[in-house]
């Protein structure tokens, strides 16, 4: 079985809106349900469990009713961090799941996750056991220590951003939450992360410039002008 778990838990901090930027509307539709619709209408998902901020459970429930998310069957409440969220959502499906069932950890506010991407990922993690979506740098990366000089050069041909889906089994994502806490690996920023601190190896997959993550106003505008692709305009939305 492929799970998607979305991570829907952050307070909109940076976006600095009244309303979490996940249930901000943008043509009429909660961003989250551009991310939910995106594995809905993926024919190798199964299910999918939302981390959601709390207060907002049945308000979401109630989108997925109305935009017709039958894949989602959980939503649960989230955690202090990113990290804290994922170990929740672990906790749920083990409870429902098997340990060999593929977990594709997915940003909420990541609403333009293609099919390509997804079906590009599953491809990568049933050879490999893992697979995550990347981006090639390409700007000019400097390292400084006091944000206002130059320290370094990093080459920009070593460099990759990392995007989600994050796809490993439900067993090994759990294997890998219970030995952050054995050895004190303190709140990790991303699955991949605590794969590679834990010495697993990584399987990169192509991501795109156009599956952003909407964090910043800069970010929703980007969002919106991204939804008038010729692509975009073609789906039932």
């Amino acid at each position: 079985m492929n799970i998607a778990l979305i991570t829907a838990g952050g307070k909109s901090e940076r976006i600095k809106q009244d309303i979490p930027k996940q249930f901000l509307h943008v043509n009429d539709k909660p961003i989250i349900i551009y991310t939910l619709e995106a594995f809905q209408q993926h024919p190798s998902i199964d299910s999918i469990l939302v981390v959601c901020l709390d207060g907002w459970f049945e308000v979401l429930w109630a989108y997925a009713k109305q935009y017709n998310i039958g894949k989602l069957k959980w939503v649960i409440p989230g955690g202090l961090t990113n990290y804290d969220s994922i170990h929740n959502g672990l906790l749920e499906l083990n409870k429902h799941c098997n340990e060999d069932d593929t977990v594709l950890i997915h940003d909420g506010n990541r609403a333009m996750v293609s099919q390509e991407i997804i079906t590009e990922g599953l491809s990568v993690y049933s050879r490999y056991n893992s697979a995550v979506a990347v981006i090639p740098c390409t700007e000019i990366v400097f390292k400084s220590t006091d944000g206002n000089t130059v320290d370094d050069e990093i080459p920009r041909e070593l460099l990759w951003r990392t995007q989600t889906p994050h796809i490993f089994s439900l067993g090994k994502l759990w294997w890998a939450h219970e030995e952050a806490e054995k050895i004190k690996i303190n709140h990790p920023s991303a699955s991949c992360s605590l794969m590679w601190m834990l010495g697993e190896s990584i399987k990169f997959y192509n991501g795109s410039e156009k599956n952003i993550k909407i964090t910043t106003m800069d970010d929703l505008d980007i969002f919106r002008a991204l939804l008038m692709l010729p692509e975009r305009m073609d789906l039932k939305r």
